[in-house]
């Protein structure tokens, strides 16, 4: 069966689940590349426009699998230490990249403990949703330093600068109330409603058209590290003109007027 499961809840969202829930959907070699291709195909899948990121059982992710992780068939055996190890971290790398440039919103529903690559993976998706049981810990200690994946970057824009210094240099963990509290996550949730939240938030974004949701999350984590206002400003400016094109937009304005909900064409 494969590490990843992808299914449509409903029509335009997909769900994308991790599936090794005997190791708490630690990460192998072989999934890492199934997980990055399972985002490349949804890159330029017009039928999805909401993607939801969970895990199947008991846990979320907890990080790479050091026991059972097999090997990395992207690197060269004969590699050194270093070159094997700039080689993999590479690949890895592309996770939370990929992530944040899919034009489709990704909320990501968190069911049980997340570390190490499952921390990289809440902070970025969108928006996180984490069940009341949760735990959230910076695991990347283990393999020698406390940050791996954009974590010492997504984490203080996150929680703020001291907070992620707490965080990243001691690896306490963070349960779902205190993750909310501190902007680490959107909402904490009933357990047995996580996806029934999850599924409700996507709703709200499915009625927005398709190219003004990709466009908006494009200026929103540009404009992050936008030089000034100006620049954002003309980002944004941009945005408008193509969003404003498209036959999709005409959609919604009119669903609104007639208020009824939109039928988009990707068009």
């Amino acid at each position: 069966m494969s590490d990843i499961l992808q299914d449509t809840p409903v029509p335009g969202v997909c769900r994308l689940t991790l599936n090794r829930p005997d190791k708490l959907n630690a990460f192998s070699y072989p999934m890492y590349v199934e997980f990055i291709d399972a985002l490349e195909r949804l890159r330029f899948d017009a039928e999805t426009r909401v993607v939801i990121l969970t895990g199947a059982g008991r846990g979320f992710c907890s990080g790479h699998d050091i026991a059972g992780g097999g090997e990395p068939a992207w690197v060269s055996a004969d590699l050194g230490k270093a070159q094997l190890t700039r080689a993999i971290v590479a690949k890895l790398g592309e996770i939370p990249l990929r992530l944040r440039n899919l034009p489709q919103p990704v909320i990501c529903a968190v069911n049980g403990v997340t570390a190490g690559l499952g921390y990289a993976l809440t902070l970025a998706c969108d928006m996180t949703l984490a069940a009341r049981s949760a735990k959230f810990v910076n695991a990347f200690h283990n393999a020698g330093t406390g940050h791996e994946l954009g974590v010492s970057y997504m984490l203080p824009r996150a929680v703020g600068a001291q907070r992620a210094a707490e965080l990243l240099l001691t690896s306490r963990p963070v349960l779902a109330e205190e993750a909310q509290a501190i902007g680490l996550i959107l909402r904490a949730v009933d357990d047995e409603r996580l996806m029934d939240e999850a599924l409700a938030l996507a709703d709200q974004l499915l009625v927005n058209s398709p190219i003004g949701n990709a466009l908006t999350k494009q200026s929103m984590w540009l404009n992050a590290t936008a030089g000034s206002l100006e620049a954002a400003i003309e980002l944004e400016n941009r945005a408008i003109y193509i969003s404003q094109s498209a036959d999709d937009s005409a959609e919604k304005r009119k669903a609104f007027l007639e208020k009824r909900r939109p039928e988009f064409r990707q068009r």
